[in-house]
């Protein structure tokens, strides 16, 4: 029997604790993880516990989080996409030239979506029909669109003049910001997409064993093509959320996003190989990444130590995910 958010196969006849502890070991371990960091956090930052610092710890796990739900599609489709920081970059800077030139906010917003999302389409057509690896091909976006975005902005930002615009990235609602709020109602929709369609199922199928996938009657190509426009429309998102939040459309926005973004995905125990991984799982991720950020900032780590540590805590937590995925798949 085979969790289908997770990719764990166990037998049955076993206590319903332990089965469930083995289809879900990576989440119950990561959040163990998150609790201690939370815990050695707060001991050392005495500031780390405000509801001020939990509200900018959720702001700035969105810009990650709303990628990573694609990127787990992504990762467990047996594929790999690190052009979404430089993706979100050109989004922010196409946005900026656009409203500047007079389009209408909400029209400019719907043209960079499309755009994006065609991009990562692009990527996937590319993967799909002609077999180039995706880290190939998403490393050869990565390098124009970043170098595009350069170009067209003459690598200086380029100023929104639309103050209410600057609402939608750096607002809250109840002292929640606007976009944690996109990041949860897309977190239930890709929850949703994972584990109740046909076209989740066939992302883990086609991750698991693409032949067998094949053989069965799914569509690869078409799914490969689809997770890849999934994560090109959230990377735009997360541009637009840029844009927003500084006013401009700036060429060196969400450098080193992609990073974060796949370190929190593997965090949370999806697979680089393919075939298995959770939404639950990159939550976890996510938050992890970005309490683990915020507390080096506000303990005074030397920001130039900040990457040696997140580097080794990030390994850390991968290996015992394994390690206890491994364990209890043997109980």
């Amino acid at each position: 029997m085979t969790d289908s958010t997770t990719g764990v196969t166990f037998a049955t006849g076993r206590p319903a604790l332990v089965l469930w502890l083995r289809a879900h070991a990576n989440e119950v371990g990561l959040l163990v993880g998150l609790v201690i960091l939370y815990v050695i956090l707060a001991s050392v930052g005495p500031n780390f516990l405000t509801a001020a610092n939990q509200f900018n710890i959720l702001r700035d796990a969105a810009f990650v989080g709303i990628i990573a739900w694609g990127m787990t599609l992504v990762l467990v489709a047996g594929e790999i996409d690190i052009s979404v920081g430089a993706n979100a970059a050109f989004s922010g800077v196409v946005l900026a030239q656009l409203i500047v030139a007079g389009v209408p906010i909400p029209l400019a917003v719907i043209l960079v979506l499309l755009l994006g999302a065609s991009i990562g389409l692009a990527a996937g057509f590319l993967r799909a029909v002609f077999d180039i690896p995706s880290f190939i091909v998403t490393l050869a976006l990565w390098l124009g669109l970043r170098g595009l975005a350069q170009v067209m902005s003459s690598a200086v930002p380029v100023v929104i003049p639309d103050l209410g615009f600057q609402t939608m990235g750096s607002g809250s609602i109840g002292g929640i910001p606007y976009p944690a709020i996109f990041m949860v109602v897309l977190l239930f929709v890709f929850i949703f997409i994972s584990r109740r369609t046909v076209f989740g199922r066939s992302v883990y199928a086609v991750g698991g064993n693409a032949e067998a996938a094949k053989l069965s009657g799914i569509p690869v190509a078409r799914v490969r093509m689809i997770v890849f426009g999934i994560t090109g429309l959230l990377a735009a998102l997360a541009g637009v959320l840029f844009a927003s939040r500084l006013g401009s459309g700036n060429s060196s926005a969400a450098t080193g996003l992609e990073f974060d973004v796949i370190a929190a995905v593997v965090v949370g125990g999806t697979s680089l190989f393919g075939g298995r991984g959770s939404m639950i799982g990159s939550l976890l991720g996510v938050l992890f990444i970005a309490a683990l950020s915020n507390g080096l900032v506000l303990t005074g780590v030397d920001p130039f130590m900040q990457n040696v540590v997140r580097g080794i805590v990030i390994l850390v937590a991968v290996f015992v995910n394994i390690v206890s995925t491994k364990r209890l798949s043997r109980a």
